[in-house]
C-alpha cells in the first residue's frame, strides 16, 4: 500500500504566500513603504554616484560653507561636505541596523523552535535566560555592552545580539507551542519524520511571519539605538560618517547652521517612517485569512 506523502506547507502557509503574491500591490502600506526603503537603500549603495565628494575629505579653508551649488546642504566643522556625508551614514547605518536585526532574528528564531518544539528541559534553560536579558531595559543593557566591548560596528551588532534575540524566541516559542499540536504536524511524526525536518520544514515556515513582521519594528528600534550611541561618543567611531555623530555635532549650531543636524534627523525619521508603513502591509498581508 502506498504512503501518503505529507506536505511540506501547512494550508495557512500556503494561503498567506497566495494572499501576498496576489495583493502586495493593492497594499498602500506595503507599496509606500518598499518604495521610501528601497530608495534608501539603493542612495546609500550608490553614494559614488549620486556625489562627487569624499565623505571623511576636509577642507579647513571652507568650514561651516552656507548651502550652494558646490555644496547642496554646506560643509561642517572641518569643511566636510554634509550632503555627502549623509549619503555615506546612511551607508553605514542602514547596514549595521540590518545586520543587527538579522543576527538576533536568527539566533531567536533557533532557540524559540526548540524551546517551543521540545518543551520541558530546553524550554526551562531558554525562558531562564529570556527573564534573565528582559530583566534589564534595552537600550541600557546595549549600552553597557557597548562600552565594554568597546565603540564600533561589530561590537553594536553583537552588543544588539545579545539582547535583541529574546523577542524573537519569545514570539517563535508561542507559535510553534500551538502548532506542534495540530494536525499536520502529528502526520509528519507519523510518517516517521525527524524532529529536524519536522521543525525545518513543517513549522518553521508556518511560525515564522509574526517574528518577520515584528523584525521591521525591530529595526526601527535598532536605528534608534545607533544612532543614540553614536550621538552619546559610543557607536561608530569618527571618522566615519554616522547619522548619530552628524546630529551631536551640529547641535550647537542649530540656529545658524541648523541642516548639519536636522537633515540627518530628517533622515532617520523617514527611515523609521518607511519601514514602519513596511511591517504594517506585511502584517496585513501575511496575515491568516
Amino acid at each position: 500500500m502506498a504512503t501518503v506523502p505529507v506536505e511540506h506547507l501547512a494550508p495557512s502557509s500556503i494561503a498567506r504566500r497566495r494572499t501576498f503574491r496576489h495583493r502586495w500591490y493593492r497594499s498602500a502600506s506595503f507599496v509606500i513603504g518598499a518604495t521610501i526603503v528601497l530608495a534608501l537603500i539603493l542612495a546609500a549603495l550608490a553614494a559614488p554616484l549620486i556625489t562627487r565628494y569624499d565623505p571623511n575629505a576636509q577642507d579647513l579653508l571652507n568650514t561651516y560653507a552656507h548651502p550652494s551649488g558646490a555644496h547642496w546642504l554646506g560643509t561642517d566643522q572641518l569643511g566636510r561636505d554634509v550632503f555627502t556625508r549623509i549619503i555615506y551614514a546612511g551607508r553605514v547605518d542602514l547596514l549595521t541596523a540590518f545586520l543587527a536585526v538579522l543576527c538576533p532574528f536568527i539566533l531567536g528564531t533557533a532557540l524559540g523552535c526548540l524551546s517551543g518544539y521540545y518543551g520541558r528541559f530546553t524550554d526551562t534553560v531558554v525562558m531562564r535566560l529570556v527573564d534573565v536579558v528582559v530583566a534589564f531595559p534595552f537600550i541600557v543593557l546595549v549600552l553597557a555592552l557597548v562600552f565594554v566591548l568597546g565603540p564600533g560596528q561589530g561590537s553594536i551588532i553583537l552588543a544588539i545580539t545579545i539582547v535583541g534575540w529574546v523577542s524573537y524566541a519569545r514570539i517563535v516559542r508561542g507559535e510553534i507551542f500551538v502548532q506542534k499540536r495540530l494536525e499536520y504536524v502529528l502526520a509528519a511524526r507519523a510518517a516517521g519524520l525527524s524532529d529536524r525536518r519536522i521543525i525545518v520544514r513543517h513549522l518553521l515556515p508556518n511560525v515564522i511571519t509574526q517574528a518577520i513582521v515584528f523584525s521591521m519594528s525591530d529595526i526601527v528600534l535598532t536605528v534608534l539605538a545607533i544612532v543614540t550611541l553614536s550621538y552619546l561618543g559610543a557607536g561608530i567611531p569618527p571618522p566615519t560618517a554616522d547619522w548619530g555623530s552628524m546630529i551631536a555635532d551640529g547641535q550647537p549650531l542649530i540656529t545658524s547652521q541648523w541642516q548639519i543636524a536636522t537633515i540627518p534627523g530628517v533622515a532617520i525619521l523617514l527611515t523609521g517612517f518607511g519601514l514602519s508603513l513596511l511591517g504594517d502591509g506585511l502584517a496585513d498581508l501575511l496575515a491568516p485569512e
